[in-house]
């Protein structure tokens, strides 16, 4: 058993333009990846991006959600020339989305990996600040969830999972996991309810935006588990699960256990391994209670009339994951984030506030009740709002976040070098190899890129080729360097066969 698969993150960041609170979110957005693009020699425009493969209203329910139906928030496949769309030359892909800039990671096989290329959007994103600095007012971006305000944006998982594993037991097993795992990743929160209309801390800054079990939307009634059914690879191999009750973490140990451990329960589900009933009673209400509480000691009913605790939720998955891995036998990535998941449940089993070098939400409660205790504040207060937002300012000068990581107060997984070097380069052992390199030695001659295809122009009048990418692992450096190095784009589509 293995913790790897093709996973990646993609995160919208929370946007403003100082002293214009009337700004338009979207233009703004749009002036974050054109001075992104211009700065690195990229095409940026609503034709960069190919939408031709893109199939959001189809659900893993088995059916396809008719366009009149559909909400206007559901209909990304529809290409709109206000928006801009950049391809990066390390394959991932930055674009508006919902009126903010979003970041989405290319394709990677590691936990360690989704940690890496995610920090690489924080900084491209940061450059972008730098960049508008000396244009006032600038802009600054934000790696959260919500303005505190009633608004919320995504930070979304992707996971291939086997096509043949049904549909209902993804759901089934998933549930409970989702639910219970925000205790190890929640980004914390200042404010009880979408609008804050209640006093207090949470540990998840999207849970109370949740409203559906299962379905298939993503910007109102959000569900726990996400049906659209757009793989981008091959359809009879892979199914996509879109996760989108994730926050944004910074904090790399927190980051590497949320997608780690859901590619090791994804592996007991594919193996229909889970040999628990952990069913909820009451899913929705059993998120906000858990996240409202984060003293971690709150229970949650189960159908089968238990009161557990997330971490006693989360125990169980550990424990079958654990006599699966023994089974089956494991490999330095599944044991690193098996480590790390035991480690943090016993934290947080004590006083989760000895899980403050790891855990997002922690970090911050114990930044913020440091504020409390010296100055007296309720959790009223709009000072201790305004630091929840200063918390994840991207930039290392005002960010709090980044702040405390470069005392040393938080774990890091990840080196700078590394980080840096992910922001230029692909990962090596996926098509995203083949997308950033070909983006980066043959930009002029990209007509269009998506997840699963690219489209180039050859020399001669009208000479179009796509070449198809549904195999995720395919098209690595091993396969596709010397092509891309010969520098010329016939051979390289020839050498490809297409």
């Amino acid at each position: 058993m293995s913790v790897r698969r093709i996973m990646g993150i993609e995160t919208e960041y929370g946007i403003a333009v100082p002293g214009q609170s009337w700004a338009n979110p979207m233009t703004a957005s749009g002036v974050v990846l054109t001075t992104y693009a211009r700065a690195h020699g990229l095409r940026a425009g609503h034709g960069a991006w190919d939408y031709s493969d893109e199939h959001p209203l189809v659900d893993a329910r088995g059916f396809e959600m008719p366009r009149a139906r559909a909400d206007i928030s559901q209909l990304t496949d529809a290409e709109d020339p206000t928006l801009a769309n950049v391809v990066l030359a390390n394959g991932a892909r930055l674009y508006v989305d919902h009126a903010h800039p979003e970041y989405s990671s290319p394709e990677v096989t590691s936990p360690r990996d989704v940690v890496v290329w995610d920090r690489a959007g924080e900084l491209v994103m940061r450059e972008v600040v730098e960049r508008l600095a000396d244009s006032p007012p600038g802009i600054n971006l934000y790696k959260n969830n919500t303005d505190g305000k009633g608004a919320s944006y995504g930070t979304h998982e992707n996971y291939l999972v086997s096509r043949a594993t049904p549909f209902d037991r993804i759901v089934g097993g998933l549930t409970p996991f989702f639910v219970a795992r925000q205790v190890m990743c929640g980004a914390g929160r200042v404010g009880i309810g979408q609008e804050s209309e209640r006093t207090g801390y949470q540990m998840s800054s999207r849970s109370d935006f949740f409203e559906a079990e299962v379905g298939l939307e993503t910007t109102f009634k959000r569900p726990i588990i996400n049906t659209r059914d757009e793989p981008h690879a091959d359809p009879d191999v892979w199914r996509r699960l879109h996760v989108i009750i994730g926050d944004a973490n910074q904090a790399d140990v927190a980051n590497l256990v949320k997608v780690g451990s859901t590619s090791l329960v994804l592996r007991l589900i594919e193996a229909d391994a889970i040999d628990r009933d952990l069913t909820l009673l009451h899913p929705i209400t059993a998120l906000r209670t858990i996240s409202h509480d984060p003293t971690c000691r709150a229970t949650v009913r189960l159908r089968d009339g238990r009161e557990l605790t997330a971490v006693q939720i989360l125990t169980e998955y550990l424990e079958m994951a654990s006599a699966f891995v023994e089974r089956e036998g494991s490999d330095p990535a599944t044991d690193e984030v098996l480590g790390h998941w035991e480690r943090l449940l016993g934290l947080l089993a004590g006083d989760p506030m000895d899980a403050a070098a790891d855990i997002d939400w922690v970090a911050k409660l114990a930044l913020l009740q440091r504020y409390r205790d010296r100055d007296g504040l309720e959790w009223g207060d709009p000072r201790l709002a305004a630091i929840d937002i200063q918390w994840s300012d991207v930039r290392p000068a005002k960010g709090i976040f980044h702040k405390l990581e470069a005392a040393g107060r938080i774990t890091r997984l990840t080196t700078d070098e590394e980080v840096r070097r992910a922001v230029a380069e692909p990962p090596e052992d996926t098509r995203a190899w083949l997308r950033g390199r070909v983006v980066e030695h043959f930009g002029d001659a990209v007509v269009s890129a998506s997840w699963d295809s690219l489209v180039l122009r050859l020399p001669g009048p009208g000479r179009v080729a796509r070449i198809p990418l549904l195999d995720p692992l395919a098209h690595g450096r091993s396969a596709t360097e010397d092509l891309v190095s010969a520098g010329d784009v016939d051979d390289l589509v020839a050498g490809l066969g297409a």
